[in-house]
């Protein structure tokens, strides 16, 4: 790990050396060299626009989807709280919300004013940041479908609206630039009955809570469905259900879900993924992609 950058003041929090595990689904990992959680949106684009540029920036939502590595994470890690964490009813279809609401907050607020169409963000575990940059998706829909367009702050510290036809959205993939973070966007449903779209994100809660292993630490969704293929499925045929590297465990309830069942280092969870790819390879010739990010240096 490099020295630590020299960092511009700021309104928001700054923080050297922050342990990130505890702000990570798979609680584990290394410290950032700083941990930045600014004010407002204005707060972010002059601290960006100070820091030196070759300071790497990297945005932090829920921690859901993440390895980060035991070494830890040089540069600045960006984490947007409660100031970022809104979502507002624009009119009878549309919401704008911050790049901190989870998809919980989201799905809700759409609820409670009538609008249908983003029930299934219900069920994913990120933020709207999270899920903008990654293309989030479950049950049949992805954040492309409702998204309208997305505020960012590039990592020069300039503001822009983009329109969601910029973002060249693919199957869990977004050409967002590195360094850039989502501070809002604003999504777009239709006019729908509260109580049917209580009721459909009631479905979609019980079906997660029957499929996948919720009250552990796991880092969501693992691998990529290939084309043609479920990720779990290839898991599963391989033998790799209930597998296990140190502290690590691939999940008994779900095989696209990887566990730290109490003691397991990032390097753990991440090799056991390794294996995990290398045995569907060899048995059905296909190639796991992570879905999972990895970031950071391994200690």
């Amino acid at each position: 790990m490099p020295p630590a950058p020299a960092v511009p003041t700021v309104r928001g929090r700054l923080t050297a050396g922050a342990p990130l595990a505890p702000l990570v689904w798979f609680k584990s990992g290394g410290p950032a060299q700083w941990l930045f959680e600014p004010a407002d949106a204005e707060d972010l684009s002059d601290f960006l626009r100070a820091l030196d540029p070759a300071v790497p920036v990297m945005a932090l939502g829920l921690g859901s989807n993440l390895i980060v590595r035991d070494g830890g994470v040089p540069g600045v890690v960006v984490r947007l709280g409660k100031p970022f964490a809104t979502a507002i009813a624009l009119d009878a279809t549309t919401l704008r919300c911050g790049g901190g609401a989870s998809g919980i907050l989201v799905s809700s607020t759409a609820r409670d004013a009538g609008i249908a169409g983003l029930e299934f963000l219900r069920s994913i575990p990120g933020t709207v940041g999270g899920f903008v940059r990654m293309n989030g998706g479950a049950y049949g829909r992805e954040t492309a479908d409702v998204l309208v367009e997305v505020e960012v702050v590039l990592r020069s510290g300039e503001r822009q609206m983009l329109p969601v036809s910029a973002l060249g959205y693919s199957y869990r993939h977004s050409a967002l630039p590195d360094g850039a973070v989502v501070v809002a966007a604003t999504f777009r449903g239709e006019a729908g009955d509260a109580a049917a779209i209580q009721a459909e994100m009631d479905r979609i809660a019980a079906a997660r809570e029957a499929s996948q292993p919720l009250r552990s630490k796991t880092g969501g969704s693992t691998f990529k469905n290939p084309d043609g293929h479920k990720a779990w499925q290839l898991v599963d045929a391989a033998g790799c259900r209930g597998l296990s590297l140190g502290g690590a465990q691939v999940s008994e309830k779900h095989t696209n879900f990887l566990l730290n069942t109490g003691t397991a280092t990032s390097a753990e969870i991440e090799a056991l993924g390794e294996e995990v790819r290398t045995r569907v390879k060899a048995s059905s010739g296909v190639e796991l992609e992570w879905e999972i990010q990895r970031v950071g240096v391994r200690a």
